[in-house]
């Protein structure tokens, strides 16, 4: 497994993440003695790093991590690191409240996370969504605090905007930022991307594939479940459903051209953009499943020359995706997108 640093002040890790939430909530169900298989083949495989927040099933993602890292053998657990989001505030019926960036709130999100998972410290701590009533300086500040008492490596960020980072970074190291980027979500690359190069900080990419809407495997006719948050989202409407589903067999024949998947080839240029922009580019792949793990791993042995690239820009152009990322509400809540 070739590995990356994390910017300048972060941890290294594995070329490649597994972004768990899936496993816990929002994708409908998923099966757990799965969940668990597919976590121990990351780990054998040497995946490192394993991406969670606390409020995936409201707990639930944290508790399936901290099953398989007991089960999992002891030269694979030890190499293990966790990166842990907080701040989302829910409710029973596993609605959204805001998010909580008080340091108050912050210790004490830490405490029950470090209990859930079983570990005496996480590796990379990041608040999931900018708290717009408390400073960044504030929330950054009470992360500081944790790691200089042991229970936190690293800062991370998630989904801020330029200013934002440089305001963060003013007040401690940050590790990463932690952003959707794919071949249809390419926001970052105008300012994110550059400051984040100039900044020191890597960045662990989330949605390379899409939510699965660019992995080759979704389908017109697909039926997602009544807990799938998938069916609310502007690029799996109507006509967005279908621009998109187009960009998507253009990038088959490219892939086929090259003899590997839809979501191989996805995902590894994600991973190539880490040298075009000259930043540590991780990105984190939501498997549920120990087939998907295998097919995204098969990714790592892909490489491009310049046709190679040319030939997915000219199939899946930039900005050329139908629909916004999240509905207009979540959007609302993105630092990055303003």
């Amino acid at each position: 497994m070739r590995t990356r640093t994390l910017g300048t002040a972060g941890p290294q890790v594995s070329a490649l993440g597994l972004g768990c939430m899936g496993m816990s909530a929002l994708y409908g169900e998923a099966d757990r003695t799965e969940s668990i298989a597919t976590l121990h083949a990351a780990l054998d495989a040497g995946v490192t790093l394993l991406d969670t927040g606390d409020f995936y099933g409201m707990g639930h993602n944290e508790l399936l991590i901290g099953e398989a890292l007991r089960s999992a053998p002891a030269a694979a657990r030890e190499q293990a690191l966790t990166s842990v989001k907080f701040g989302a505030l829910r409710d029973p019926d596993g609605g959204w409240a805001g998010y909580d960036g008080r340091p108050a709130a912050v210790k004490n999100f830490a405490a029950y996370s470090l209990q859930r998972l079983g570990v005496d410290h996480i590796d990379v701590y990041r608040i999931a969504r900018l708290d717009p009533d408390v400073p960044v300086e504030e929330t950054v500040g009470a992360i500081a605090e944790l790691v200089e008492a042991g229970h936190v490596r690293h800062i991370g960020m998630s989904e801020v905007g330029a200013d934002t980072l440089r305001r963060a970074a003013a007040v401690a190291p940050i590790s990463d930022l932690q952003i959707e980027y794919s071949l249809i979500s390419r926001g970052i690359e105008a300012e994110i991307l550059p400051t984040a190069k100039e900044l020191g900080i890597g960045i662990t990419a989330y949605g390379v594939l899409s939510r699965g809407l660019i992995s080759g495997h979704f389908s017109r006719d697909r039926r997602l479940a009544a807990d799938d948050f998938r069916g609310m989202s502007p690029r799996f409407q109507g006509e967005n459903l279908d621009r998109n589903l187009d960009l998507v067999e253009a990038l088959r024949k490219v892939a086929e051209h090259q003899g590997v998947s839809v979501a191989q080839i996805a995902i590894a240029w994600v991973m190539a953009q880490g040298e075009r922009f000259g930043a540590d580019v991780v990105p984190l792949v939501g498997a549920r499943r120990r087939d998907r793990l295998a097919e995204a791993l098969g990714a790592l042995d892909v490489t491009f020359d310049a046709g190679d690239l040319a030939a997915i820009e000219a199939a899946v152009p930039a900005g050329s995706a139908a629909g916004e990322r999240y509905p207009a509400a979540q959007m609302a809540h993105l630092d990055s997108e303003h």
